[in-house]
């Protein structure tokens, strides 16, 4: 079960990596945890997490899409 800083961090970071995918602004991701930080650590914490996560999952799905893309079954 997640919780509201969960959820809220979830968004956030998913709609931080649009941003970035469309614009290349990494630097969005330290402003945004930084402002969010002044109000909430618990928040920043969720955030940080939940963007780390996500691109670690995006990272894993190009991997085995271009695997998959790739595969040549061995001849038996």
């Amino acid at each position: 079960m997640n919780t509201l800083a969960e959820k809220l961090a979830d968004d956030l970071a998913a709609k931080a990596i649009a941003h970035i995918q469309a614009t290349g602004d990494e630097d969005v991701v330290s402003l945004l945890s930084k402002t969010i930080g002044e109000q909430s650590q618990t928040l920043q914490e969720a955030f940080i997490t939940s963007i780390r996560v996500q691109r670690a999952a995006i990272r894993a799905a190009e991997l085995l899409e271009r695997r998959s893309r790739d595969y040549t079954p061995n001849p038996e």
